[in-house]
């Protein structure tokens, strides 16, 4: 029994995994060996190859480009027409498909509109990339990251906002009013008692 839903326009290849409340657009391929968690949003003219996997509660708006080698985990949001490599000196007439390097994105990420990620490297908790950026290295958990290439223009909370962090090194999220610790060159979210 198929738990998901599919616009009769996608195309679903066999042996791939989709998980139960997924929702797949118009025009998207979901290649061989593609594992999707559950309740995903895949929208229109998405390519997901195989070997990709993307957790639970991931939306990926239109026209993205997932490529092998790319893993997200649960409640990512991939912006419109962001794109994955997985080589770094790709050639038409050499295969390196053994070769493709791992790109993780963790938890709660945000990827802007037009963004690029450079394969092989890993986008900590809750960060956000700006639309257009070009993602050429690790970003920390929590950080803000624009421009080409990528670098960091602050910190964020789980909510999305800019943290202002006082001379304690303390923030507070204005929608959510979570704590922020910022220490060692690094953000983690707090309770009141733990600072």
């Amino acid at each position: 029994m198929i738990s998901f839903q599919a616009h009769e326009t996608a195309v679903i290849d066999d042996g791939c995994i989709i998980g139960a409340g997924t929702r797949i657009w118009h025009f998207s391929h979901i290649m061989e060996g593609a594992v999707i968690g559950r309740d995903c949003n895949i929208g229109q003219n998405v390519v997901v190859s195989p070997g990709v996997t993307l957790g639970r509660n991931v939306k990926v708006q239109n026209n993205v480009s997932i490529y092998s080698g790319v893993v997200c985990e649960d409640d990512v949001f991939l912006g419109p027409s962001c794109v994955f490599t997985n080589i770094l000196n790709p050639r038409s007439a050499i295969s390196r498909k053994e070769r493709y390097l791992k790109t993780i994105v963790k938890r709660g990420a945000s990827i802007g509109a037009n963004a690029t990620i450079v394969c092989g490297h890993t986008i900590g908790e809750y960060a956000m990339i700006g639309a257009g950026a070009v993602v050429t290295k690790d970003v920390p958990a929590y950080a803000l990251v624009i421009g080409n290439p990528a670098r960091q223009d602050g910190w964020v909370s789980e909510y999305g906002h800019l943290l202002k962090f006082d001379g304690r090194g303390i923030a507070c999220c204005p929608e959510s009013g979570d704590v922020y610790l910022f220490k060692d060159g690094m953000v983690r979210k707090t309770e009141c008692g733990g600072i």
